[in-house]
C-alpha cells in the first residue's frame, strides 16, 4: 500500500553523481524542491544517498520514475525505498549520554522517533543500539 511506504528512498552508486547534481536531478525527476519538499542526506562511505520526502508522495512511483530516468540510467545508480526497521545505531555519542536522554530523544515526534523498548549503550565505541517497539516510527 502506498501509503505505508516509506517516505525515504535510498539511491545506491552515487559516486558519478555530484552532491548538487544528484539535488537537482531528483528536483527534475519529483518536481519538488530540495529542502522545502524532501531532504538528502549522503552516505559516502557507503556510496549512498537518502531522499527523505517531507511532502506526502507516492514514493513507490517515484522509485519507478527514477528507475526508467536516463540520466539516472547513465549515472548507473539505483533507487529503491528504505526499509523500516525496528533498531538503529546511534554513533559518536557524548561520553556522558544516558539510556534515559536517548529513550526519550528516540521517543519524541519531533524528531521522528516512537515508542522505545531498548536502548544499549556501547562506551567504548560512544555508540548505542536503540530498538523501538515496532517500526513505524522511525528516524
Amino acid at each position: 500500500d502506498s501509503a505505508e511506504a516509506s517516505p525515504s528512498v535510498v539511491f545506491e552508486n552515487i559516486e558519478r553523481c555530484s552532491p548538487n547534481c544528484l539535488q537537482m536531478l531528483l528536483e527534475n525527476i519529483s518536481g519538488l524542491t530540495v529542502d522545502a519538499d524532501f531532504t538528502v542526506e549522503l552516505i559516502p562511505e557507503i556510496n549512498v544517498a537518502v531522499a527523505t520526502f517531507i511532502k506526502s508522495i507516492d514514493t513507490k512511483k517515484f522509485v519507478e520514475k527514477c528507475s526508467q530516468h536516463r540520466r539516472v540510467r547513465e549515472f548507473e545508480m539505483t533507487a529503491r525505498l528504505l526499509e523500516s526497521t525496528q533498531t538503529i545505531k546511534a554513533e559518536n555519542l557524548p561520553d556522558s549520554i544516558s539510556t534515559d536522554y536517548l529513550t526519550v530523544y528516540f521517543e519524541s515526534t519531533w524528531n521522528g522517533g516512537g515508542p522505545v523498548s531498548h536502548v544499549q549503550l556501547f562506551p567504548e565505541e560512544n555508540s548505542a543500539i536503540i530498538t523501538f517497539c515496532d517500526n513505524r516510527g522511525n528516524i
